[in-house]
């Protein structure tokens, strides 16, 4: 009984071989024969079955086969859409902007158009990464916006451009804050003015302009006492623009006492020179070099390493 059972489950496991041996030679057999069209009809097949796989390694082989032809359009839409499908959207956007290219009076030029856009925008990183490629697909989405005004593609690619632009902006302002998580006070007072400059209307301009009051007075506090009076000035200044932008922020009291305690260290600064004078050292110390007392700074190359050790 039990080899009766052997022998009919080793017959089916042969029978189940020879038919999945029978399939692939058969798709192998169709990928080596000449017979294009063929090969092209069983590609839209598998492309509109959703095996974007297979149908990608046939249109791989038709597309120097039928360059030129009429039939080429198709062929090259289809084989855009099957990168696309496949999530290979650096092939993909190639290949759209391809076709547009060799095809600019084509019905599906505009949409090619955009989607070698979309492309771009679809392989923009999180902030936390290197942006070139939301650069690129801003530029990309603004050229078809360009391109085609009318469009009802382009009021779609105006909202992929600000959703674009945001992360530039979180990308910016994470950027100036890891400045001052890391100690280089100066660095990030400049970042955070120029994120500033580059996205007036950023949801995190209050914060940040507070975060240039604090940089700043650390900046100040860190520095050499011979420099310190005209930096602790300069925190003033810039917590008197913030209570005055921001009277009722959530930060008002913190960055009031950064003000108070830049005026002691005026007060200090200035009593230092003043003793120096006196003794007929000051000359020598304003000959010195201008050194921080801040720890060690780490790089930000460093920071980013340890707060994400996957990427």
């Amino acid at each position: 009984m039990f080899k009766t059972q052997r022998a009919i489950i080793g017959g089916l496991l042969i029978s189940s071989m020879l038919v999945v041996g029978s399939c692939k030679s058969s798709y192998e057999k169709l990928k080596a024969s000449n017979d294009r069209a063929k090969q092209y009809q069983q590609a839209v097949k598998f492309y509109n079955k959703k095996n974007y796989s297979k149908a990608l390694e046939l249109f791989e082989l038709l597309t120097p086969k039928y360059r030129g032809l009429s039939e080429a359009e198709d062929l090259f839409y289809y084989y855009a859409y099957a990168n696309y499908y496949t999530k290979d959207y650096t092939s993909a956007r190639y290949h759209f902007k391809n076709f547009a290219d060799l095809y600019p009076t084509s019905t599906r030029a505009e949409e090619c158009r955009y989607m070698h856009a979309y492309c771009f925008y679809l392989d923009s990183p999180n902030a936390s990464l290197d942006q070139e490629n939301t650069t690129k697909a801003i530029e990309s989405l603004q050229l078809f916006i360009n391109l085609y005004p009318k469009s009802d593609r382009s009021a779609e690619a105006s909202k992929l451009i600000q959703n674009l632009r945001d992360k530039l902006e979180t990308k910016a302002y994470e950027n100036a804050k890891l400045y001052l998580d890391i100690g280089d006070y100066l660095s990030a007072v400049m970042a955070f003015n120029n994120a500033l400059r580059d996205y007036p209307d950023t949801k995190y301009a209050e914060e940040m302009e507070f975060l240039i009051v604090r940089a700043q007075y650390l900046y100040a506090k860190n520095s050499n006492q011979l420099r310190q009076e005209d930096r602790f000035t300069q925190t003033m200044t810039y917590a008197d623009q913030f209570a005055e932008k921001y009277p009722s922020s959530k930060y008002t009291r913190e960055a009031a006492d950064y003000r108070k305690d830049s005026e002691r260290g005026i007060v200090n600064a200035k009593r230092y020179l003043a003793e120096l004078a006196a003794e007929g050292k000051l000359a020598k110390k304003l000959a010195d070099k201008d050194t921080a007392k801040a720890p060690q700074q780490q790089s930000i190359q460093d920071k980013h390493n340890q707060r994400s050790p996957q990427q």
